[in-house]
């Protein structure tokens, strides 16, 4: 069984920053895709970044070069530096990745989600 566990999240300033984590523990051969999803109030859950088993980044349009995506393949963790956060990046975070498996299946796994409020 794989789980995702969520830190970092909480309540900041606007103009401030956070760092979230998310690390993977379980059994499982590999991490492919790992990603951040943002959940505002009453919207639908977004890509904030992505990054691949290469390095390979990819971010939603709002991120405009304030969030950065990086992973630590040892420690299966990966994280999200933001900063110059803003009141609309308020919302639940979340972490998810695709995990290929022993046996040679893949799951996509998600964490808990970590509240992330930005005061104006």
């Amino acid at each position: 069984q794989v789980q995702l566990v969520e830190s970092g999240g909480g309540l900041v300033q606007a103009g401030g920053s956070l760092r979230l984590s998310c690390a993977a523990s379980g059994s499982f051969f590999s991490i492919n895709a790992m990603s951040w999803y943002r959940q505002a109030p009453g919207k639908a859950r977004e890509l904030v970044a992505s990054i691949t088993s290469g390095g390979n980044t990819d971010y939603g349009d709002f991120v405009k070069g304030r969030f950065t995506i990086s992973r630590d393949n040892a420690k299966n963790t990966w994280y999200l530096r933001m900063n110059s956060l803003n009141p609309e990046d308020t919302g639940v975070f979340y972490c998810g990745a695709y995990f290929i498996l022993y046996c040679g299946r893949v799951v996509n796994c998600w964490g808990q989600g970590t509240q992330d409020t930005v005061s104006s």
